[in-house]
């Protein structure tokens, strides 16, 4: 496969089907990989590569839905956009609430699936760019020494200099050189981004939650 290119991961057990999505889908530049059932997609799951699935309802063995519902559990990210001849207003419902991109009904025009599609490898884009700036935000949170990192959780939950320098038993300057190393490793300039840096992290909530409990 040519790296780079999305692959549209197509689920469906017609393989007539299967096979003038194929052309449709290369046609318009994607690769493509195809699955005569939910099984067999979950035997060799997709990699890490960008791309979506294109997943049909009913199939022998595991559902359309029963798929999606695996995919989830396991934390797979793709999503997921539902073709199907056999669809109803509340199978559609289901698989939108349980984050389906879309819910098409075959026969299906190309304009319509194409963009369809563009839209489930737009929102994997969005996905991955958020996985990447939380893993750079965890790379620089990484390069803490241990008292600047609990300086840091006490800073982001609001408390002064002075507060934290009791809390931590050490001097008010000795707290002010630890938070102005944490600013410049965050490379931040306000308490606000670093705030929303620990936010995006869930730092604040398993600090609550460690002080609840």
């Amino acid at each position: 496969m040519t790296p780079g290119t999305p692959v549209i991961h197509v689920v469906d057990d017609d393989a007539s089907f299967r096979a003038a999505v194929a052309r449709l889908l290369r046609a318009s530049g994607y690769q493509v990989a195809l699955y005569e059932s939910a099984a067999r997609l979950l035997e060799t799951p997709p990699g890490n590569e960008a791309g979506c699935i294109l997943l049909d309802v009913r199939m022998p063995g595991l559902s359309g839905p029963e798929l999606q519902a695996r995919l989830a559990e396991t934390g797979n990210p793709l999503p997921i956009v539902f073709l199907t001849g056999h669809g109803d207003v509340p199978t559609g419902v289901r698989a939108i609430k349980a984050g389906a991109e879309d819910f098409l009904l075959k026969p299906v025009s190309k304009n319509v699936l194409i963009e369809a599609i563009q839209r489930a490898l737009a929102r994997d884009e969005r996905m991955r760019e958020q996985a990447r700036r939380l893993d750079s935000m965890r790379a620089l949170i990484a390069t803490f020494t241990p008292r600047e990192r609990e300086v840091f959780a006490l800073v982001v939950r609001g408390k002064l200099n002075k507060q934290i320098a009791y809390e931590l038993g050490t001097s008010e300057r000795t707290v002010k050189a630890h938070r102005q190393a944490v600013m410049q490793k965050l490379k931040v300039q306000s308490l606000a981004e670093a705030v929303a840096i620990a936010e995006r992290l869930g730092m604040l909530a398993a600090t609550d939650r460690s002080k609840n409990g």
